[in-house]
């Protein structure tokens, strides 16, 4: 093999509860990563964004190209429950997805909560300390 080590995009391939958030990161499936995730049904990925503001169609691409099997998408924007940004809004109703902006906490039980009822459920959360 040549070449030496090889970066991939972080990335879970399949559901699971969020089992800690705090401390830059999270915890789920026996693991944890430092920074935001993405939860699609695909599975749970690295995001790039840290502020609400970083939000925009690009960060929501994956969400978009999954959107058949998303009933609801929630928005954890960290401490402070803002609004969702008008890049965020555009993007998310040209593709008609329903979502809900949040603290990261709020949307993390609120997502923990769905996935345990089985339901279509996606979360971006931005990590928080």
């Amino acid at each position: 093999m040549a070449g030496g080590l090889v970066i991939r995009d972080a990335h879970f391939p399949g559901r699971a509860p969020i089992d800690a958030y705090g401390n830059g990161g999270f915890r789920f499936a026996e693991m944890s990563h430092v920074g935001s995730i993405l939860c699609v049904p695909s599975g749970i990925y690295g995001w790039a964004p840290t502020q609400p503001d970083e939000i925009d169609g690009e960060a929501l691409k994956r969400v978009i190209e999954e959107k058949d099997e998303i009933d609801v998408l929630l928005l954890g924007v960290g401490t402070i429950p803002l609004p969702a940004n008008n890049a965020t809004v555009r993007a998310l109703r040209a593709a008609g997805i329903r979502f809900d902006t949040m603290t990261t906490g709020a949307a993390v039980r609120t997502f923990n909560v769905m996935v345990s009822e089985e339901r279509r459920v996606a979360a971006g959360l931005l990590a928080v300390e």
